[in-house]
């Protein structure tokens, strides 16, 4: 068992018998009332922060309050994963299918571009009636056809490339001056000069765009999709000088306040949607994009290796700490607090689960949906869930290379297995953090999942629509060009959100 989950064994399993009791008192089945129920969905995707990066999952020196309150009033899915980096997991999310079957086989080199065959989550929300919004990062293509306003997305604020200030990769030039603090962003189909730290913006947008749609009594799906805390490092002189106070180094301070920042972010937001009673008919989600990024920690001039929650790898790895993240889902009245539901789970599964919430009706001809609904798991933990097969691969290779790579980073999760490389084993359930091998004693579980893994190889093979593109140069960058354009014919506005009544003590400062 992990040492991430705080709450001990006894109190879930009394929370969890409180719950299904309830549910069969009522005597209905719950997961068939959620479809067609049209909650406004807000989905919160921070970026490389991993299962330790919280201390209500055992982090010894990060204060997370508010998401810790979050997470004890959640249904959480403690067995839940993603892709093991940035835009391949934002694929995964936004496709229903895996990031590979997408094109993305990377985060750069147009290799993050997602394949405009793709019918969209907020395609198939809009389609259902929902108004959809973004505000962070976008990391799937930054020309025209591939950005978000053409593909679903009715309000849109984003930086470019994977992360601000990378200018080379085709975030906006003046961003490499000042990464994180008074930025320019896409704002609709206008570049805008900001002000403040990014996080702050992102999150005070998103829900001064809420506000409207709560006032006007649309469904919605909003996405706040934080760039924080993905490197380089920086948050407010105040979210980092208790750590600077306490010894330890100005990596670790920035990164660990941009965690502490996003925890004070998010208490704002749900301080405001509780002061307008819009969580009434709104689920709340809470997840990250990969693994932890987290480099050593020196305290004192002394190193020590960060909390990662028992688990092998970080960010980039095929291993159980490269993919499983944290993800907790509230609906007030509705889903149960306090909850954990320990069947494997992952990112393809939120677009079937969102289309039966919306009650959309999908295209005949759409990509094919790898994930499944997780409507039986949030209305009963122990629901009938088949064992199932992801599949991992990080990408990354070389340009033209990708058979070379098929059996690099790569892995194939079961419910008890991970079979990492085609050539490790690992029994999950007796050793989560993959201590013991046991590749040589299980011959006929690995001659199954390597049996899996080929086809499901050979399926992705075909749909690798962005191999071979050639690298664009920074000078030739769309949204480089863009900005040069605007700069030249009209300037670059000022551009601040819709006033929120914020509480008092702003975020703003360096």
């Amino acid at each position: 068992m992990l040492t991430n989950w705080n709450h001990s064994v006894n109190a879930r399993t009394l929370i969890n018998a409180a719950v299904l009791a309830a549910l069969a008192f009522a005597g209905i089945a719950q997961a068939k009332s959620l479809v067609g129920t049209r909650p406004n969905i807000i989905l919160v995707m921070t970026d490389d922060q991993g299962m330790g990066d919280l201390s209500c999952l055992g982090n010894p020196i990060l204060k997370t309050p508010n998401l810790d309150r979050f997470y004890d009033s959640s249904t959480r899915f403690t067995d839940f994963h993603v892709s093991p980096t940035c835009a391949p997991t934002r694929s995964a999310l936004l496709s229903g299918r895996a990031p590979l079957k997408n094109g993305v086989t990377h985060t750069i080199l147009q290799r993050e571009r997602m394949t405009l065959d793709v019918f969209t989550v907020p395609e198939m929300l809009k389609s259902a009636g929902y108004t959809t919004g973004i505000f962070g990062k976008w990391h799937l293509g930054d020309e025209q056809a591939y950005l978000p306003g053409s593909r679903g997305f009715d309000e849109v604020l984003i930086h470019g490339a994977g992360g601000i200030g990378q200018v080379g990769l085709d975030d906006f030039p003046p961003n490499a001056v000042n990464p994180y603090f008074d930025n320019v962003l896409l704002h609709n189909d206008t570049i805008v000069q900001t002000k403040g730290f990014c996080t702050d913006l992102f999150f005070r947008s998103g829900l001064a765009w809420i506000k409207q749609q709560h006032s006007s009594n649309v469904p919605y799906f909003a996405y706040l999709s934080c760039n924080a805390p993905h490197g380089p490092y920086h948050a407010p002189e105040k979210n980092k000088q208790r750590f600077l106070d306490a010894g330890y180094d100005q990596k670790t301070a920035a990164r660990y306040g941009m965690i502490e920042n996003i925890d004070e972010n998010f208490g704002l937001m749900m301080e405001k949607l509780r002061q307008w009673k819009a969580l009434q008919n709104t689920i709340v989600i809470f997840m990250t994009d990969n693994g932890m990024s987290m480099p050593m920690i020196h305290q004192n001039g002394k190193p020590q290796p960060p909390f990662n929650a028992g688990m092998k790898g970080k960010k980039n790895s095929p291993d159980e700490g490269g993919s499983r993240v944290p993800a907790f889902w509230y609906w007030q009245g509705i889903l149960g607090e306090g909850v954990d539901v320990d069947a494997l789970t992952a990112h393809l599964d939120l677009y079937k689960t969102f289309s039966e919430l919306a009650g959309a009706t999908l295209p005949e001809t759409m990509q094919e949906l790898d994930g499944r609904s997780l409507l039986p798991l949030l209305s009963d933990p122990d629901a009938e869930w088949p064992d199932r097969e992801l599949f991992f691969h990080c990408g990354r290779w070389a340009t033209g290379k990708a058979q070379q790579a098929k059996f690099e980073k790569c892995a194939v999760r079961t419910q008890r297995w991970r079979f990492v490389n085609n050539e490790q084993l690992y029994d999950i359930t007796q050793d989560p953090g993959q201590a013991q091998d046991v590749f040589e004693s299980h011959p006929d579980v690995v001659q199954r999942l390597r049996a899996s893994y080929d086809r499901w190889w050979a399926s992705a093979i075909p749909l690798m629509v962005n191999e071979d593109l050639p690298r664009v140069t920074r000078e030739n960058q769309p949204l480089a060009i863009r900005y040069r354009r605007q700069l030249d014919e009209q300037g670059i506005p000022d551009w601040t959100p819709d006033e929120i009544e914020t509480a008092p003590g702003s975020h703003n400062e360096k």
